[in-house]
This record gives structure tokens, C-alpha cells and sequence, in this order.
């Protein structure tokens, strides 16, 4: 695009002038980035709504009988903001953007090519297999991979290998506790508490929470999705609900007697 890219965040912008300093300072055609863009104070997200309708700035200057309104043209510029919250913002916001797309989960070949270029800018050599197994460990997030990326690359220094390999990564994955299906340590707990407990659910969240001493707001937003999407959960109008394939991977026979299976895939 030949532009330049500014990178804010929503919590960030606390006042309306922080906003309306960012913006005048845009140059034609240039990208604002703004994270977490459903934690704008209101009073904040206001200032975006003439700028993103008719690219101008309506600011008030002085207090008082003093106060008057002045009206600042802004340069053509394109506004990007990314939310994991998108039912936090306001519908007048959303009605002015042009696109809405919403990202999903990375499949394995993706993230596997970015273990790779991670593995080269940190100057680690990897076989393409310690890759894939570190993409497969990954929950479809970037993030992930990059991070369990690090961490074998810790254990396959202190055991002296030269570079990661298929069996280095495994190992490695392991003593971390992180399985072949990329769950780790809580996402077992959570499946294991749902059959143990409340025989397989349905289970409300709070429930869930007090039990496992975790707050619900992390298991919701951090761990329930992957553990959705993926098929071990369900959730129905009474709760949370472990499918088949949960009770498999827990080496556990599927209950049927007390109620409908529910499958999820294989």
C-alpha cells in the first residue's frame, strides 16, 4: 500500500484526546491498528464515528461559555481493529466498518511453517518432523507454537542435542505435559472434573469453576473454546457436556446409561 502501519491498543487510549492525537498525526493512506478495540472508553470510540463517516474530527476547545467546536480534516487512512470480544462492541462501531472477518484456528500445515521461520530467526535447527510436532501440540495458535518452540528448545540444549527432531520435540512436549492432542495439564482437569464429578454433565460454568478453583472468566475465554471446537465439549441449555471423544482420550469408557452420547470427531 506504500503507507505506514501504527499499532495502538484499546486500553491504551483512556481519553479522547489520545485517540484524536493519533489520528491527526496519520498520514494519506496509512493503516490504524488498534487491539483489543472492544476496551475503548465510550467517550473515546465517539471520537471514531465522524472520522470513520466522514474523515474529520469534531473537538471541543476551552470550558465554559468559552468552549467552541472545531472541525479537523483528517487524511484518507484505513482502520483495522481486532477483537477476541467482538459481542463487546457497540453496534453504531460496527455498523461503520466496511469488512468483518473472523479468524479461525491455524491448521497444522500453517503452523508448522511458523515453527520453522521461529526456529530460523532464533538460529535453532529443527527437522521438518520436530516441527510438525511441535504445530500439531499447538491448539491452532501462533502464539502457542512459538512459545512450546522455546521451551524445546531449552530441554534439547540441556540434553545436548544439536537440533530438534521429531523425537527431541516429543519428548519434550511431554515433560511439559502437553499432549499429542495440544492439551495441557488444566485441559485435562477440566474433562476429568466434568466425567468424575458431575458424571459427565451437564455442568454449569460457575460449578465447574468452584471445583477446579480457577476463575470462570479464564476457563470461558482461554480454555472452553479449544475444548469446543475440538470436540470434547459441548454445551447445551443446562450446561457443559463431555462427548465421547473426552472419555476416550481419558482412557475412559463413553457413559450412555444415563443419558444421550455426545459424539464429537474422531
Amino acid at each position: 500500500m506504500g503507507a505506514q502501519v501504527r499499532v495502538t491498543a484499546g486500553p491504551v487510549l483512556e481519553k479522547a484526546g489520545d485517540l484524536a492525537a493519533i489520528l491527526t498525526n496519520l498520514g494519506p493512506g496509512d493503516v490504524l491498528f488498534i487491539d483489543e478495540i472492544h476496551r475503548i472508553p465510550a467517550a473515546v470510540e465517539e471520537i471514531l464515528y465522524p472520522a470513520l463517516e466522514d474523515g474529520k474530527l469534531d473537538l471541543v476547545i476551552g470550558t465554559g461559555p468559552a468552549a467552541r467546536t472545531v472541525e479537523l480534516r483528517l487524511q484518507p487512512f484505513t482502520l483495522v481493529g481486532a477483537t477476541t470480544r467482538a459481542g463487546l462492541l457497540s453496534t453504531p462501531l460496527t455498523a461503520r466498518f466496511g469488512i468483518t472477518h473472523r479468524l479461525d484456528y491455524y491448521d497444522t500445515a500453517a503452523l508448522k511453517t511458523i515453527v520453522l521461520r521461529s526456529a530460523e530467526i532464533l538460529g535453532c535447527p529443527i527437522d521438518e518432523e520436530g516441527a510438525g510436532e511441535i504445530a500439531r501440540r499447538s491448539r491452532g495458535t501462533p502464539r502457542i507454537a512459538n512459545r512450546l518452540l522455546r521451551r524445546v528448545r531449552d530441554f534439547v540444549e540441556v540434553a545436548g542435542e544439536s537440533r530438534i527432531s521429531a523425537a527431541g520435540a516429543r519428548g519434550s512436549l511431554d515433560r511439559l505435559e502437553v499432549d499429542h492432542f495440544g492439551l495441557d495439564e488444566l485441559d485435562r482437569r477440566i474433562l476429568g472434573t466434568i466425567v468424575d464429578r458431575f458424571g459427565g454433565g451437564p455442568v454449569g460454568l460457575s460449578a465447574l469453576a468452584h471445583s477446579l478453583g480457577e476463575d470462570k472468566g479464564t476457563l470461558e475465554d482461554l480454555y472452553e473454546p479449544f475444548l469446543l471446537q475440538s470436540g470434547f465439549l459441548t454445551r447445551t441449555p443446562k450446561g457443559r457436556v463431555a462427548t465421547a471423544l473426552a472419555y476416550r482420550h481419558l482412557g475412559l469408557p463413553p457413559r450412555t446409561a444415563s443419558g444421550p452420547l455426545f459424539d464429537g470427531p474422531a
